[in-house]
């Protein structure tokens, strides 16, 4: 039997459609697109289209969209392609709850010696607008690079903000929007943002495709160094199947947005409730106000959200973790640290990500399995009396 799966934030089930899609591209029409002849010619108009879709997910022009492999890449190649332009003299603005695919970046770019900047955010993972205001009043050119939605909270910065006070300091502003595309309304043309990363196994297209957005006119040097792709801003012949599955899940996207934002948030928020009302020691990690349609972060005290997690697989429901193991111990991830979640419940956080393919008996199992789960482990927990 398929699993019961609520681990859409780590990735999604790829669209029937979207595959049904690329097959054509693996089978018949595998031309090289940046080939002279009509084989490659015609390859190369699929991915225009697939290109012109991406786009109208955003609201942006297609030659605004820059194919690459994955979220983590456009992250990359925002930082990297912004850090050669402006040299040395950079400075970076980002928080401490963002992706490693941001911070990892971010930190190497110190050791280049770039100025980094990581700002805090309050207890339910809400970044202070005059902390940003503060760190953007030095001198020199700024980069400043916030999460669209936070991938273990579901918790949604204000961008459209945060933009506006970063433009008027003379920013960069760049957005790993990975986890709120497809899920939020993203209008690029009312947000001043000047890049935006996204990743197309979050909307059910296929591992190993992605796009950054660059609005017209934002100068980035190329990351990725080959031929002359992408107008050559990324080097490497095109992955044609996957952007044709992106291309689809991008309209597909468009086409179960408010399918989200309604039917998959009323699942969350009866799974929520559910969990709250059977498990005594359980709190809501985040913004609940102010959140993905689709996250919930719960926090169990006294117990290790890994242990959770193993007796969910037996049962056979996928959900993850909060905590993630470093050097041989377990420690709360970085975004519960910022957060300041107490020690006790630090532990025991589980993500429930909820995507288009869960129904009302994906629930009934998890409210049915969870509660005898964590009451036996907090029998055996040598923190409880």
């Amino acid at each position: 039997m398929p699993p019961i799966y609520f681990d859409n934030n780590a990735t999604t089930q790829p669209a029937p459609e979207a595959v049904d899609a690329m097959l054509p591209f693996l089978r018949e029409q595998w031309g090289n697109p940046s080939s002279m002849h009509a084989f490659g010619g015609g390859t190369a108009k699929a991915v225009d289209r697939a290109r012109g879709q991406v786009a109208a997910l955003l609201n942006a022009d297609p030659s605004e969209i820059l194919f690459t492999s994955c979220g983590t890449e456009s992250n990359n190649a925002a930082f990297f392609g912004a850090a050669e332009i402006h040299g040395a003299a950079m400075r970076i603005i980002t928080t401490r709850v963002e992706h490693p695919a941001v911070l990892g970046p971010a930190r190497r770019l110190r050791e280049r010696g770039h100025s980094v900047a990581e700002l805090g955010v309050d207890g339910r993972g809400r970044l202070d607008a005059a902390a940003l205001r503060q760190a953007l009043a030095g001198g020199g050119p700024a980069f400043v690079s916030t999460m669209w939605a936070n991938n273990e909270t579901g918790t949604l910065f204000p961008v459209h903000e945060i933009a506006e006070i970063a433009k008027a300091s003379g920013a960069i502003v760049h957005t790993d929007a990975v986890q709120a595309v497809g899920k939020e309304r993203i209008d690029v043309a009312k947000t001043p943002v000047d890049m935006l990363s996204l990743s197309g196994h979050k909307i059910h297209a296929p591992k190993g495709v992605g796009a950054l957005y660059v609005r017209r006119g934002t100068r980035l040097k190329a990351w990725m160094l080959g031929g002359h792709q992408e107008n050559g801003r990324r080097g490497g012949t095109e992955n044609v199947p996957h952007i044709i599955a992106l291309g689809v899940a991008a309209e597909l996207a468009v086409k179960h947005l408010e399918d989200g934002r309604v039917r998959v948030a009323s699942l969350r928020d009866r799974l929520e409730r559910g969990i709250l009302q059977t498990c005594p020691g359980s709190r809501v990690n985040g913004d609940v106000e102010n959140r993905l349609p689709n996250t919930t972060n719960i926090s169990f005290e006294f117990i290790e959200g890994e242990a959770i997690l193993y007796h969910l697989s037996d049962a056979g429901i996928c959900a993850s973790s909060g905590s993630a193991c470093a050097s041989g111990s377990l420690e709360p991830s970085h975004v519960i640290r910022a957060m300041g979640v107490p020690f006790t419940s630090a532990h025991g956080s589980i993500r429930f990500s909820l995507g288009r393919y869960n129904t009302d008996a994906d629930v009934d199992a998890v409210l049915a399995a969870l509660p005898p789960i964590v009451q036996k482990l907090r029998a055996m927990s040598p923190f409880v009396k």
